[in-house]
């Protein structure tokens, strides 16, 4: 199954095999959309504000034992390109099961930063007093995941949405490793010294943290593109004259960098 985080009704595709899940429905108790709800069973409900669609990732991995899990996102869902809008765009179920069968997990498109990942995070969605602490937790409770973590937040390089579709195994082994974690750092953290967007932190880390599980295990990958039905064309031309640009910025600058460095 692939579940489709939403906070408000939207027009969920005709397509067998997708679910709509009203995530931070805790937050929210008088709203009712009809849908599966994240705070039922064993739910972290009420860290929506701070976890965004991950309280929907870890009521799926607590509640489900479908064979194949996914999590998409009420507008971003995994499609033949990311200049179309339609969800006749938007691929099947069965379709996304033929994926796996030459690759382990299913993620989005690559993005690129101008800045390595680490530089890129600490912009808006973190602080370096908690990105510290976040790599001082990975080191406690998993020392040798740390080289990959660096090495990740040393390039530009990331898959985000905290989308992906995989083996229920393999969905439920990452989570039970990601809230490990992100469950540790909040015992660090201050939410009230962090503004409005970076207060949104676990969703960030999530997207991050994400990569570097999948370097850690040397995953097999298929990458597809993400058709965003409330985007547009022009939009999506814009998104890609900055990809195209932050490849270049990064490249020039570890390169003058690297000349530095002799």
């Amino acid at each position: 199954m692939i579940y489709i985080a939403t906070h408000k009704a939207f027009n969920p595709p005709e397509l067998e095999g997708y679910r709509p899940l009203q995530v931070g429905a805790s937050t929210h108790p008088e709203l009712d959309l009809g849908y599966l709800k994240d705070n039922s069973g064993d739910h972290i409900s009420q860290k929506n504000p701070n976890f965004c669609e991950l309280t929907g990732l870890y009521w799926i991995w607590k509640n489900t034992n479908d064979p194949y899990k996914g999590l998409v996102h009420y507008r971003r869902y995994f499609g033949k390109s990311n200049f179309l809008h339609s969800p006749s765009a938007i691929y099947p179920y069965d379709q996304m099961l033929t994926f796996l069968d030459n690759c382990d997990i299913v993620l989005p498109y690559i993005e690129y930063f101008k800045q390595d990942a680490r530089e890129e995070i600490l912009i808006s969605c973190c602080t370096p007093e908690i990105f510290e602490k976040l790599r001082q937790v990975i080191s406690n409770l998993y020392p040798n995941y740390l080289s990959n973590f660096d090495q990740f937040f040393k390039n530009n390089q990331s898959t985000l949405f905290n989308m992906l579709f995989a083996k229920g195994s393999l969905f439920d082994s990452y989570c039970e490793w990601l809230f490990s974690i992100l469950f540790e750092l909040e015992k660090y953290v201050d939410l009230s010294k962090l503004d409005p967007y970076r207060s949104r932190l676990y969703g960030f880390l999530g997207e991050r943290l994400l990569n570097v599980w999948v370097l850690h295990h040397h995953l097999k990958i298929r990458h597809l593109s993400v058709v965003n039905t409330e985007s547009s064309f022009r939009q999506e031309c814009v998104f890609l004259r900055r990809r195209i640009t932050n490849q270049i910025v990064f490249k020039c600058s570890s390169l003058i960098k690297a000349g530095k460095d002799k």
